[in-house]
């Protein structure tokens, strides 16, 4: 059995007519219960061998929010990171478009 047949077989099995509704996780609106408070995005280089890193610190969030967050932002600007102990770390020098991401999601933000 293809994988074309068992994707035939499951549809059978849904109820007719009804449609599945996909929530967009990319919205401001998902991120409002974690507003409490400015975050402050800082250029980093101590520890790095000279490579410079962009630091967001401030969220008053759980971990797994601020893991969240971060990956949107890694999506976003098409860069890696990570996100460790309530901070967000970006590789490169992304303060201004870290700042602009972070303001369209709602945050209120302070470019160090």
């Amino acid at each position: 059995m293809d994988w074309k047949s068992s994707l035939e077989a499951l549809k059978q099995t849904l109820p007719e007519g009804e449609e599945q509704k996909i929530e967009n996780t990319d919205t401001a609106e998902s991120t409002r219960s974690v507003q409490n408070g400015r975050l402050d995005v800082i250029l980093d280089r101590k520890g790095r061998k000279g490579k410079e890193a962009t630091i967001v610190a401030g969220f008053t969030a759980d971990d797994a929010e601020v893991e969240r967050i971060a990956g949107m932002l890694k999506k976003k600007l098409g860069t890696g990171g990570s996100a460790r102990g309530g901070e967000i770390l970006i590789q490169g020098d992304k303060r201004t478009a870290v700042s602009e991401a972070l303001k369209a999601m709602g945050f209120t933000v302070r470019v160090l």
